[in-house]
């Protein structure tokens, strides 16, 4: 599936969102949660982050996403790092031999979805990273459904989520604070 252009109307609906994103009401805990664990690990992310041109909290967050901050799960989906992932994208990473290390998978996932100093780390351009690294599947099929990726535990979302690969839910809710929201609330401390 080929990625969804970055228009500068994406861009303003991105930055609209943003500056209008609140934690919805009951997950103010849940978000701090998930914001003490990035900055508990700040400098595991910036060390790898340092080495490929990626801000701290991107990396940071997409674990968070991708493997519930465990470091023992591929960031590609979340997988074991004792074999190569089976889960999309499958047989990851194609080089070295498992058992992996974090850090060997996720500059593999990280340069596999070819992010790296010449990305575009403006706030827009993070959300759109954030967005294409989970799948445009909310925006082309769904467009209804502000994708909770980003926007799980906010203003902006309600329901409707995937709940695997291809499979649509209409009534499912995400469990996960989503990207955006951490990013918000990192920004709001001062500390992306």
């Amino acid at each position: 599936m080929s990625a969804v252009p970055f228009t500068p109307a994406l861009k303003a609906e991105y930055a609209a969102l943003f500056g209008a994103c609140t934690v919805a009401p009951g997950h103010a805990a849940a978000v701090n949660a998930a914001v003490a664990a990035l900055l508990r690990h700040r400098a595991r992310y910036a060390a790898l982050g340092n080495d490929l041109g990626i801000p701290w909290h991107v990396i940071g967050i997409i674990h968070a996403m991708e493997c519930s901050g465990r470091f023992d799960r591929h960031l590609h989906n979340g997988d074991p790092l004792t074999a190569r992932t089976t889960r999309v994208p499958a047989g990851r990473p194609r080089q070295g031999q498992p058992p992996f290390t974090w850090e060997q998978s996720a500059a593999d996932a990280l340069a596999m979805k070819k992010l790296g100093p010449g990305t575009d780390w403006s706030l827009p351009g993070t959300l759109y990273q954030f967005e294409r690294y989970n799948g445009f599947g909310y925006r082309r099929y769904h467009p209804e459904v502000p994708s909770p990726y980003l926007w799980s535990f906010s203003n902006h979302y309600a329901r409707g989520k995937y709940v695997a690969d291809g499979t649509w839910s209409a009534s499912a809710v995400s469990k996960q604070c989503g990207a955006a929201v951490m990013l918000k609330e990192l920004t709001a401390r001062g500390e992306a």
